[in-house]
């Protein structure tokens, strides 16, 4: 006898209703952790290269992507995105600053080389490069 399951649409409008109504369990869930999740994930860098590893032996990044479409990602982006884009961008402002200011400061305390005619300002540009990347690098 086959399995008694209900139809997909029935389903997911169940874990609409569950989901969307659980945003105390979520909050509750962030502020009290089983396991410290820094560190729980820091610990699961081997698994998540050899997840990684695996995914791109399968070219699964590419083959979800082609199967999602431009169309599913142009929707969601122009309606779901552009709505919580601001929202998202006014939280994470400070954080932003924090981020930005080391680049900032490199920036604003590099000499460049004096410019010269067309094409001959590589040098200018070797030292942006050069001294954002030892801020990336943390040297």
């Amino acid at each position: 006898m086959p399995i008694q399951i209900k139809d997909a649409a029935t389903v997911a409008a169940k874990w609409a209703k569950r989901a969307s109504a659980a945003g105390a369990d979520y909050t509750s869930g962030v502020n009290n952790p089983r396991t410290d999740q820094a560190q729980a994930a820091a610990a699961a860098a081997p698994v998540w290269a050899q997840a990684v590893a695996d995914a791109a032996s399968r070219n699964a990044f590419a083959k979800g992507v082609t199967a999602a479409g431009s169309a599913k990602w142009q929707a969601a982006a122009s309606s779901i995105g552009a709505q919580r884009y601001p929202q998202g961008v006014n939280a994470g402002v400070n954080s932003y600053a924090t981020k930005e200011a080391p680049y900032l400061s490199a920036l604003s305390s590099l000499t460049l080389p004096p410019r010269g005619v067309k094409g001959t300002n590589n040098a200018r540009v070797q030292a942006v490069v050069d001294a954002l990347r030892k801020v990336k690098l943390g040297q």
